[in-house]
């Protein structure tokens, strides 16, 4: 005997709504907003001491953390492993994720790791567990995760998001955006300032040892280099390097790390005008000749430059000649770090120099199993003794898609020096 035809679709609602009810509850499950924090569950790792040579090599672009950590990023995660110079890449030792938002970019200062994400949400991890130290708000950045499939552009060189010091030594993280800056307290993720710019007309550079942002500013014309304080946010000065044009272009020099606490800067006029190297301090940049030659390093006092066949040590104030290295391969330097400078040779050898005396620390090929030394170099990374360098399959075809431009599904070479 069956239902009375009223309750029959009286019944026939009531299912039809309980099935629609538990579609929607998966899909919100499914692509609701969340987040997974997974916390470190063994001891945090020893410094690592491991032989001048290569270490391994990786799917992904590490960050190096306190000379114990490799941090990684993702398109929506943030993951690190351990030890440092393990061969390959290992189940994380902690892992962050959120969805749906992408991941911009990560740096580090101390024991923070900072994630920014494409809602501008500033997300900090205690380096030791994982665990979220705290959370702020910042300005969107223009776009979400761009990087390439090694991620080395998010850890590397992130848009918009900057460690620095301010005068007085505390530290503090510079996040940009289209219209808005703003500075945050290391510690606890404190608003410090924030100021509202024009990000369409001005590229950052970085921040100074001198306690600096350094901004190039091309809404006016011909362009200039702005200086703002930070510690408040305020500008400061207002800078035009000689020859300067709506082209001009400012690289950071004798940086503590990527773009971070920087002595020195490299300004090109217009795009076939001669390089000027400059000092930055708390007044205007001092001339610096020293680092004029494009790709000169600066460590300390002494500004290491490839040129003429020969590898050369000059005094910053001076330019005298304190060192010269013609014995070594032809070849460029693609990393520095305080206290080393790293060459990679034409054959893909890769010698770190004292900058200080010239002597060899160590040398040998940049090879990792049966891959051979036939690779273009792309981007290259230093910290903590580390150098990392993504491997591109030659000729190198920037347009092309991942499999294509890099060398192997593990394209980034991990070496100890």
């Amino acid at each position: 005997m069956g239902f009375p035809k009223g309750r029959r679709r009286i019944v026939v609602a009531v299912a039809a709504l309980l099935v629609t009810t538990a579609v929607a509850a998966t899909v919100y499950r499914v692509l609701a907003p969340a987040e997974v924090s997974t916390p470190a569950r063994a001891a945090y790792p020893a410094p690592a001491e491991p032989s001048a040579g290569v270490v391994g090599r990786l799917p992904v672009a590490p960050l190096i953390v306190d000379g114990r950590l490799r941090v990684y990023a993702a398109p929506r995660q943030v993951y690190a492993d351990q030890p440092v110079d393990n061969r390959n890449r290992r189940t994380p030792y902690w892992s962050y994720r959120r969805w749906p938002a992408q991941v911009s970019g990560v740096v580090a200062e101390g024991g923070t790791v900072l994630s920014r994400w494409s809602d501008g949400r500033l997300v900090a991890l205690d380096a030791r567990t994982g665990a979220v130290a705290w959370q702020a708000d910042g300005p969107e950045p223009a776009e979400g995760w761009t990087a390439r499939r090694t991620g080395a552009d998010a850890v590397w060189d992130p848009p918009g998001l900057f460690p620095a010091r301010d005068a007085e030594g505390r530290a503090l993280f510079v996040v940009t955006g289209p219209d808005r800056m703003v500075a945050v307290a290391a510690a606890d993720g404190r608003r410090l300032w924030s100021v509202t710019v024009d990000g369409g007309c001005r590229s950052d550079v970085g921040s100074t040892a001198a306690g600096q942002f350094v901004v190039v500013d091309r809404c006016a014309e011909p362009a200039v280099v702005e200086f703002r304080d930070l510690g408040t946010g305020r500008s400061t000065s207002r800078w035009q390097p000689p020859g300067a044009t709506a082209e001009l272009t400012v690289t950071p020099v004798g940086c503590a790390e990527h773009r971070a606490r920087c002595r020195g800067l490299r300004t090109v006029g217009r795009p076939d005008g001669p390089a000027q190297g400059w000092l930055v301090g708390e007044g205007s940049p001092v001339p610096a000749p020293a680092l004029d030659p494009v790709g000169a390093e600066l460590d300390g006092e002494r500004v290491v430059v490839v040129a003429d066949g020969a590898v050369t040590g000059r005094s910053l104030r001076t330019g005298e000649e304190s060192w010269r290295r013609a014995d070594l391969p032809p070849g460029r330097l693609v990393a520095v770090q305080p206290g080393l400078v790293h060459l990679l040779t034409d054959e893909n050898d890769l010698i770190t120099l004292n900058p200080r005396t010239g002597a060899v620390r160590s040398r040998f090929p940049l090879m990792a199993g049966r891959d051979g030394v036939g690779w273009a170099p792309g981007r290259a990374y230093a910290q903590a003794g580390y150098v990392a360098v993504e491997r591109l399959r030659e000729p190198v075809a920037p347009e092309a898609d991942d499999s294509r431009y890099f060398l192997t599904p593990e394209a980034v070479i991990l070496a100890a020096t």
